[in-house]
């Protein structure tokens, strides 16, 4: 589903002393095509924001400011509804402090019923989360500072079960505002940043504590850890969500007693640092962060340190929650040496090696498309004559040997296949391929193609390797020696343009196979590369290499705040 552009909605005030104007979108139902429900009823669940606050009612003016709150259903991962379906919303429960508009999904059809209730209509829900309607939530003229209420959200179809939700809305609210740091985007690997993290209260009531969350890319660091932050991380990301106990009061400012450090390292390429401020419990899930281990920092030397804090009651109370963060973006001048390697295997025509190939990132920088999720780079594989693919790491593709693609409906195997990496290749990792290889005529130094090489075939190139002649390396069967085989020579197929070059292998007199294709079945693909390849006898297994990493280093900061605007006395 496809949420439309914003339109003007009539309130329907909760309580009902004003039933609204219904709303009524003369949009075209959303056909869902997938079988239609089994005996045993789905169920599928409806949600929202547990918590939203209200700005305080306000005369004159434009009116009172609206907050949001998206209310969603998640159907079953493996099953559609193709069906129509009710979503009643009570009102009733925030009479006197809410007053509520609609704003549906395209498609959905929302409008007042009865005094203090709503439906919304639809036909289909798709398997997973989908937006039903946002709820425009103003705060009820005569509410006060503090009023709560709660809406109440049901629904219900034919042969589908609905679990239902209740959503509170309370008037009034801290607003915590992250001030922009102004920071030197194009460091040099070594440069040291001060980061003094300040924020603004602009909201109608103070904050109970607050959590400060820090996420930075595998090629920055913050040196300070302390004990009342708690770490996360990942291939890519550091985070940090530090909880500073105190009354945060409307109206002031506030900033960390000593700065934050951010650290260029000697890996820097392409990275970013994001820093928020929320309410203490409303800091949810940092995004970007995948599920890891959190660790609690140790006392560092700090001018004063926060001591781990009590556990504090959840809220998500925030007037403007799109102010709360900032990130930056940063350009270092670095380079990264990838260095492909190939392999050598002998055997008997009829026999299965298992070819290992790829390529190392010797640094020093990491490389991350963290924007764009695109992939780094690709590993071009071309196959040496006489042999067929019978095994090809998941993720790898075939292609022509002129590298387009294969026409429709090809299922053999393939003269060169392409492996494209994940969005990050870190300093210490790589691409390690395993290849099923069957020999089917035995040719004397039958050469195959590594190349690393950019992940479109018309910019092949690699604008942060300094290196690439060390971009191509070779897969040699039945070689005259069992060393490791050295990269070609430059030439037509020397990796810049990324097409592989050819070797003319020299036949033996032993047998010939047949050289029938089977089905390309997958194999297994590591993400960090180890080292070189060597010689490997014959055998009938494709067995990946063990994938190698270091720890990501540690992150940030420690908090101590003090107030850097005099506070404001409520009236």
């Amino acid at each position: 589903m496809t949420r439309f552009l914003p339109r003007t909605a009539p309130p329907i005030r909760a309580g009902g002393l004003v039933a609204a104007t219904a709303l009524l979108l003369a949009a075209a139902p959303h056909t869902v095509a997938s079988a239609a429900p089994t005996a045993a009823a789905p169920v599928v669940a409806l949600g929202g924001p547990a918590e939203t606050a209200l700005h305080p009612y306000a005369e004159g003016g434009d009116g009172p400011k609206r907050s949001t709150a998206r209310i969603t259903v998640t159907g079953a991962d493996d099953t559609a509804y193709e069906g129509g379906f009710t979503v009643t919303f009570d009102l009733t429960g925030a009479a006197g402090t809410a007053d509520v508009a609609f704003e549906p999904e395209a498609g959905i059809e929302c409008a007042a019923t009865a005094p203090g209730s709503a439906t919304c209509t639809g036909h289909g829900i798709s398997p997973g989360r989908s937006t039903v309607t946002d709820l425009l939530l103003t705060a009820a003229k005569g509410s006060e500072q503090g009023d709560t209420g709660t809406i109440r959200v049901t629904g219900e179809a034919e042969g589908t079960a609905f679990t239902p939700f209740t959503t509170e809305v309370t008037v009034g609210g801290p607003d915590l505002v992250m001030h922009r740091l102004p920071f030197d985007h194009e460091p040099v690997p070594g440069q040291k940043q001060q980061a003094p993290i300040t924020f603004t209260n602009r909201g109608s009531r103070a904050a109970d504590g607050v959590v400060l969350t820090l996420r930075h890319s595998r090629g920055l660091d913050i040196p300070q850890r302390y004990s009342n932050c708690a770490y996360t991380t990942d291939e890519a990301w550091t985070t940090a969500r530090c909880t500073v106990e105190g009354a945060f009061e409307a109206g002031a400012t506030y900033t960390l007693a000593a700065p934050l450090t951010l650290k260029t390292t000697d890996r820097a390429y392409r990275d970013i640092f994001g820093y928020g401020i929320y309410e203490a419990g409303a800091a949810g899930t940092v995004r970007g962060a995948t599920a890891a281990r959190a660790t609690r920092g140790t006392t560092g030397e700090v001018l004063r340190a926060v001591p781990a804090p009590r556990p504090m009651a959840a809220r998500a109370l925030d007037l403007e929650p799109g102010d709360n963060e900032h990130e930056a973006d940063f350009r270092t001048e670095n380079t990264a040496d990838f260095v492909a390697y190939g392999d050598t295997a002998s055997g008997r025509a009829g026999a299965t090696v298992t070819a290992r190939l790829g390529f190392r990132n010797d640094g020093p920088a990491w490389i991350g498309h963290l924007r764009s999720g695109e992939s780094v780079a690709a590993v071009d594989f071309t196959v040496p004559q006489g042999a067929t693919v019978t095994s090809a790491p998941e993720g790898c593709r075939g292609v022509s040997a002129e590298g387009t693609a294969l026409p429709s409906g090809w299922t053999g195997p393939a003269p060169r296949y392409v492996c494209p990496t994940p969005a990050t290749v870190r300093d210490d990792g790589g691409l390690d391929l395993s290849f099923g290889l069957r020999i089917d005529k035995v040719l004397l130094g039958a050469v195959g193609r590594v190349v690393v090489r950019g992940p479109e075939l018309r910019a092949a190139g690699l604008p942060f390797d300094p290196e690439p002649g060390n971009n191509t390396a070779r897969v040699v069967l039945n070689g005259e020696s069992g060393g490791p085989s050295p990269a070609p020579s430059d030439g037509p197929g020397d990796g810049a343009s990324g097409t592989p070059g050819s070797a003319t292998p020299t036949p033996t007199t032993g047998g010939a196979g047949t050289g029938a294709g089977g089905t390309v079945a997958p194999g297994a693909a590591q993400n960090t590369a180890t080292g070189s390849g060597g010689s490997l006898a014959a055998t009938g297994s494709s067995t990946a290499m063990a994938a190698s990493g270091l720890a990501v280093t540690a992150l940030t900061a420690g908090l101590v705040l003090f107030t850097a605007a005099r506070r404001r006395r409520r009236a």
